[in-house]
């Protein structure tokens, strides 16, 4: 499968009748393998919506999405389900993880129902512990390590099968500004050292100043693009700030 993820055109209506409501308008965008990729916009924007589709959760209306050459939209619901197993990964706003399993076993528990061998499991599971600097507390339960060494098992669990695509929705939005920085870094290293490709839904503008490209949203369709470039994050912050002005979504100091 190309790595290449493909939203053409797509639309979602919610409601009939008199009712419908209009969530994502004819959007259409494009995501490269390697790219941290942050959503931004007010509330009802469609950015949670738009996630949603991408995740096989929800589906469209109208529209096709591309996974390579896999038409997702097309796809039945078993289908789907053995989609996302193989090629999705979820990072939550809580953690998720098994209070009775170490933190070694929770990153092993997702390879071992996806019949790897338990050679290939062990090599995998050191590497993303070695990666993510949490090698240390392996065998501790997520009760006995800091929210910062949690948010790292867990992306390394979301890590775990490869996958094509890496999700995250307001992943920042119930924690303290230093494990949200925390977090952030993190999601960094995955996409710089592990080449994950990262999508992020938030409404906050210091997390989306870590990403390299943002889309962000106006009554479900794409209002504006920012690219990072090679500008310093605050420089990045700032005209991250400036365009959420005119769309009307939250300035992260506003809260």
């Amino acid at each position: 499968m190309q790595d290449t993820i493909r939203i053409c055109d797509i639309e979602k209506y919610y409601g009939n009748g008199a009712h419908v409501t209009k969530a994502v308008d004819r959007v259409s965008f494009t995501v490269n393998q390697g790219e941290f990729i942050g959503v931004m916009g007010a509330s009802g924007s469609g950015k949670t919506t738009l996630l949603n589709m991408l995740s096989t959760i929800d589906t469209v209306t109208a529209g096709h999405i591309f996974y390579g050459d896999i038409d997702i939209t097309e796809l039945s619901e078993e289908q789907l389900s053995d989609f996302r197993k193989d090629n999705l990964g979820f990072v939550f706003q809580e953690y998720n993880l098994l209070d009775t399993l170490t933190l070694e076993e929770n990153i092993m528990l997702v390879m071992t129902l996806h019949g790897r061998k338990r050679e290939e499991i062990e090599k995998r599971c050191s590497e993303l512990m070695r990666l993510l600097g949490i090698e240390e507390v392996r065998n501790q339960f997520p009760y006995q390590v800091s929210g910062g060494q949690k948010q790292r098992c867990a992306c390394a669990r979301a890590l775990a099968n490869h996958p094509k695509l890496l999700l995250a929705d307001e992943p920042t939005g119930a924690l303290d500004s230093k494990s949200a920085q925390t977090l952030l870094e993190t999601f960094t290293s995955m996409n710089e050292r592990l080449a994950a490709t990262i999508f992020m839904v938030t409404h906050d503008a210091f997390s989306a100043s870590y990403c390299k490209r943002i889309l962000f949203l106006k009554d479900g369709k794409i209002f504006h693009e920012l690219i990072r470039g090679s500008k310093e994050r605050r420089e990045f912050l700032n005209e991250i700030l400036d365009v959420l002005s005119l769309t009307g979504g939250e300035r992260s100091d506003d809260e």
